[in-house]
């Protein structure tokens, strides 16, 4: 056999190894340490009653979130997380006439971004709950308040070489309620809910 076709053996029974590394969907073969966000595909939405109505949707546009992950002890990992009040975003029919965003963002009664310039999640701990779901438990702090909250999460897939960024990538969506008045905010309580859904969906690349 010549050295050429030697070269080309080895190829053929390479593909199927670097197949399963770009196309990893475990988190035991992706690489340990920082992820970072990747805000082309991430969202954070939050949800609270209406009048009994319906549930009122809106969501914040500026935030990021990083992953230090322990590819080895996956409940050391730790998540981060920042969110800027003044990037609410709602869907109030006429901005023209009223900048209903900004006053969620600024009013004393509400946000008050002014005050209090972010809304911050520290990680205390991880703790996986089945083949792909887990727990992440840490500090909440809105509005200078701060409150242990968990996250249910769900680990959607992980790349090991993403198609088009060329890196390995993890996804997870997550969800968590919490009670507002636990952080003073109390406007409109009862009429409007008490009790906030928080959705998340987001993507990660790997940063090193």
């Amino acid at each position: 056999m010549n050295l050429l076709r030697l070269a080309f053996l080895l190829i053929v029974l390479a593909l199927p190894i670097q197949a399963k590394a770009q196309e990893a969907t475990d988190l035991e073969g992706m690489p340990s340490g920082l992820y970072e966000l990747d805000k082309n595909h991430a969202s954070l939405i939050w949800k609270v009653s209406h009048l009994g109505l319906s549930n009122y949707t809106a969501r914040f546009t500026d935030f990021d979130i990083d992953i230090d992950f322990n590819a080895f002890e996956p409940a050391a990992s730790r998540v981060r997380a920042t969110i800027d009040p003044t990037s609410v975003e709602t869907d109030f029919p006429e901005p023209e006439k009223k900048d209903f965003d900004k006053e969620l963002a600024m009013k004393e009664s509400w946000f008050n971004a002014e005050q209090f310039p972010q809304i911050t999640f520290m990680s205390t701990s991880v703790e996986k709950t089945g083949d792909n779901t887990g727990k992440v438990t840490g500090d909440l702090t809105f509005l200078g308040v701060t409150k242990p909250v968990t996250l249910d999460v769900v680990f959607n897939k992980a790349i090991g070489n993403h198609p088009f960024a060329n890196k390995p990538a993890l996804g997870f969506s997550a969800t968590t309620t919490i009670k507002r008045s636990y952080f003073g905010l109390t406007t409109y309580i009862p009429q409007i809910g008490d009790e906030v859904e928080i959705i998340i969906e987001a993507e990660f690349f790997y940063a090193g």
